[in-house]
């Protein structure tokens, strides 16, 4: 059994292995093209040369409602160094996404998956999920679920990847 003290490390141990980064794991990412919630089409292909971070979301998600104020930090803060988050919305109804989004000021385009397929690409299973793309369109992290601090682990992520 571990004591007290230990689990802290342990637990500490655990996150850095869930968002650890190795080129030589890397997997191609798919591919898509999905309508934006404004109406224009985005296209996966057409980031390469960026750092991309889609963030898969639904508007029934709590942990999503808490962590969209922070993806907005880390777009602006990040943007200018060649860096893209991409919200993908999951929801069937995309109304239900816009009123998500009445309450929350963001920058960044959200995709609208509600069929779902771009979903089962990423073979996604908990909301939210968040992919790291490298600039070679390579995927480098996935990272399913949110909890306080996640924010400080897709910045180091980030800047790992920028400087790549």
């Amino acid at each position: 059994m571990l004591k007290r003290t230990s689990r802290p490390f342990l637990f500490a141990l655990l996150a850095a292995f869930a968002f650890n980064l190795h080129a030589e794991d890397a997997t191609p990412a798919p591919d898509f093209t999905l309508k934006t919630r404004d109406g224009s089409n985005i296209r996966l292909a057409e980031q390469k040369g960026q750092v991309v971070m889609l963030n898969f979301w639904a508007s029934w998600c709590g942990p999503c409602r808490k962590e969209m104020p922070l993806l907005e930090k880390i777009q602006q803060k990040y943007a200018r160094l060649g860096f893209q988050l991409i919200g993908m919305n999951v929801d069937e109804d995309s109304a239900a996404a816009e009123r998500f989004l009445q309450d929350i000021s963001i920058s960044f385009p959200v995709a609208l998956d509600n069929t779902g397929k771009v979903s089962k690409q990423y073979n996604v299973s908990a909301m939210p999920t968040t992919v790291m793309i490298d600039r070679n369109g390579n995927i480098r992290n996935i990272h399913k679920g949110y909890k306080d601090g996640d924010e400080k682990q897709y910045e180091k992520m980030i800047k790992n990847l920028i400087r790549e």
